[in-house]
């Protein structure tokens, strides 16, 4: 009985807050060791170990130095292109690593006719020598256009092959989409070969696992972390991350999901609907006094219309400096779906940008609370435009960034009517 790992969308360097990116390479580290200790036989990468395809070097070098561990312990690591970590002209660091010999690289293809002038995409496998396992695979494009490399696949060249087989995609399949991401762009299933014991996926951030008549058993592993906010969510609404180990033979015996622990999770939602600002207010800071989010990522969202007052009543960034108080990982806080009935929904019209920026301001200028009174009406919003104008005008050829600086500050004060500097 043989072992493999199947992981993907590690999303290396998505992350910009520090308190993140330690818990980011933590996950990756950990997927490895997990994989060292249940002494699988090799590893597949299934897309998207970088967040980019020339990401920031310190991240590059911490993960090398872990996959090099790995090599170390003679555990191959297969992988493809994910659709960040995507080079068209092999530029991507997976090359660069590729090259060094810790990962092997599975999209190996090449075009020909058939016998009636179609092209076709010919793939090769890689078999692994230790266990005899077959893989093949398509890497992830960027905007889908690996449609395109499936279509033009041949497909019975694949399904006639021999042997256990698996086969390695960074595309999400429409008929295994969950809801929440049924408008994702994705191909049928149906493009897939057939026949293969085991297909590794990757780029829907959810775990999905289904036995499917005439494919075999399709899997998606999800981030190991976190590539978006969203996936952080989906995190403290209680799914789990982490990664496959299947055992096989000459068939699967057995998929197991091995979750990592990384940090506990706190998911928060609030109602904005039939509640002034200061109400909603108080019972946020009611909830963050009564809870214990110490060691913990806190998602907050805040969704609804106020019955009174603005959005801006709410100090989101003393809420978060309360969390943070608290003991507090990290905080994230949507508010986007938050508005107030003080501020009328506006409907504009108009044939060219400018036109249409101006019927805007003209519409939502009486909305804006300001103590000069003449600031409310038709000049305020021409005053705005002048200003937003002179902000978007470009540098003069060879102008030097201070002088351009300068000349957008002393044309806005012209604009205010104060004087230049």
């Amino acid at each position: 009985m043989y072992k493999f790992a199947h992981l993907a969308d590690c999303h290396l360097g998505a992350q910009k807050y520090p308190e993140l990116k330690e818990l980011e390479i933590k996950a990756f580290k950990n997927c490895l060791d997990t994989c060292v200790e249940e002494k699988v036989d090799f590893i597949i990468i299934a897309g998207d170990l970088f967040h980019s395809n020339l990401p920031d070097m310190g991240i590059v070098k911490e993960a090398v130095a872990k996959l090099k561990e790995v090599n170390e312990k003679g555990i191959p690591i297969y992988i493809n292109y994910g659709s960040h970590d995507f080079s068209p002209n092999e530029t991507s660091i997976i090359d660069v690593i590729t090259e060094s010999g810790l990962l092997i690289k599975l999209f190996d293809g090449y075009v020909l006719k058939d016998e009636k002038g179609d092209e076709k995409l010919e793939l090769n496998f890689k078999v692994d020598k230790k266990t005899s396992a077959k893989l093949a695979g398509i890497s992830g494009r960027k905007m889908g256009i690996e449609d395109t490399y499936f279509k033009m696949l041949d497909k019975k060249s694949l399904e006639n092959e021999d042997g256990f087989k698996i086969f390695v995609f960074h595309t999400s399949i429409k008929n295994l989409l969950p809801d929440f991401l049924s408008k994702m762009d994705g191909i049928d299933i149906k493009l897939l070969p057939k026949n293969f014991d085991y297909y590794a996926g990757g780029h829907i951030h959810k775990r999905v696992c289904e036995s499917i008549d005439d494919y075999g058993i399709i899997t998606y592993s999800g981030p190991i972390f976190a590539g978006y906010p969203k996936d952080l969510e989906i995190s403290a609404r209680g799914e789990e991350r982490g990664f496959y180990i299947i055992k096989f033979d000459e068939k699967v015996h057995e998929v197991k999901f091995c979750p990592l622990e990384l940090a506990e999770y706190e998911f928060l939602e609030f109602s904005a609907d039939n509640k002034n600002s200061k109400q909603l207010k108080e019972e946020i800071i009611d909830k963050i006094d009564r809870l214990d989010s110490k060691n913990k990522i806190v998602i907050l969202k805040v969704k609804g219309i106020l019955s009174g007052g603005k959005t801006s009543d709410i100090d989101f960034n003393r809420i978060r400096t309360l969390f943070r108080e608290k003991g507090s990982i990290h905080v994230s806080i949507n508010h986007h779906g938050l508005s107030s009935k003080e501020f009328s929904p506006i409907r504009v019209k108009g044939e060219t940008t400018p036109e249409i920026e101006k019927n805007l301001f003209l519409e939502s200028i009486g909305n804006i609370d300001v103590s000069t009174p003449e600031l409310k009406d038709r000049y305020g919003a021409e005053l705005a435009l002048k200003l937003i104008n002179t902000i978007r005008m470009n540098p003069k050829p060879n102008e030097k960034k201070s002088d351009y600086n300068n000349r957008i500050l002393n044309e806005s004060l012209k604009i205010l009517g104060f004087e230049e500097l």
